[in-house]
């Protein structure tokens, strides 16, 4: 298992090292950042299945190409950012924790092209939000594990859901795309002397409308409704 684990950590970073050009052209401007992204989703594949985890996608609905998102998935892996680079093929970019700056060479992209929220300070959150607006009139989609991290509890079948998400796709009237991950866990947790190869399933539901909506009178009912359906799914393990 330490060895699996090495491995994982040469699997993130040697194609970083390969694509290290292409990588710093594309992130010079947000206007490449399209490119980058499918730079993004090549290196999420080459970790996936050079760990020998088998992505299994079931797509409830079509995404439009044209449309940006919200995406909201359940947290429960490293292996979670991977998945949900090679579910979208809309370009997207992550709200995530400050911290994963500080992996060397990913932490370096990460922190060019993602939104980094530091969860004791904030002003930071507002930052987040300052930041997520922008990149939305950009045209990019957002994605948020609306957990807020992965439970020490590892029991939690899912953890409550904060508001950011919500809150930025009713200001913005997106849809909110909701994922669940139902193998990440099992493959890859944080637990060191835990994991193993095979399939990793996710269920992309139907995207969920957010027009007409306003924070007052919905943002609650909204959050609580797609974690409904992210925790049924979980429950049915399918």
């Amino acid at each position: 298992m330490p060895v699996y684990r090495v491995w994982f950590y040469v699997l993130v970073g040697l194609p970083i090292v390969v694509l290290m050009p292409l990588l710093i052209l594309t992130t010079i401007s947000e206007k490449t950042y399209n490119w980058f992204f499918k730079l993004a989703r090549l290196w999420a594949a080459i970790v996936l299945y050079g760990m020998g985890f088998y992505p299994k996608i079931k797509r409830l609905a079509k995404m439009d190409p044209h449309q940006s998102y919200m995406l909201v998935a359940n947290h429960t892996s490293m292996t979670d950012i991977m998945m949900m680079l090679l579910i979208s093929k809309n370009p997207f970019v992550f709200v995530g924790k400050k911290e994963l700056a500080k992996i060397p060479l990913f932490g370096f992209f990460y922190k060019r092209t993602c939104i980094l929220v530091d969860r004791s300070n904030p002003k930071s959150r507002k930052a987040v939000f300052d930041r997520a607006r922008q990149r939305m009139e950009d045209g990019v989609g957002i994605c948020i594990f609306p957990e807020g991290g992965v439970p020490d509890d590892t029991s939690i079948l899912l953890d409550t859901f904060k508001d950011g998400a919500f809150r930025l796709a009713i200001e913005h009237q997106i849809p909110v795309l909701p994922v669940t991950l139902f193998d990440n866990k099992k493959r890859f947790p944080f637990e060191f002397f835990k994991g193993s190869p095979g399939k990793m399933r996710a269920i992309v539901h139907p995207s969920i409308p957010s027009t007409g909506m306003t924070l007052q009178d919905d943002k609650v009912r909204f959050r609580e409704s797609v974690r409904q359906i992210i925790l049924q799914s979980l429950e049915q393990g399918s």
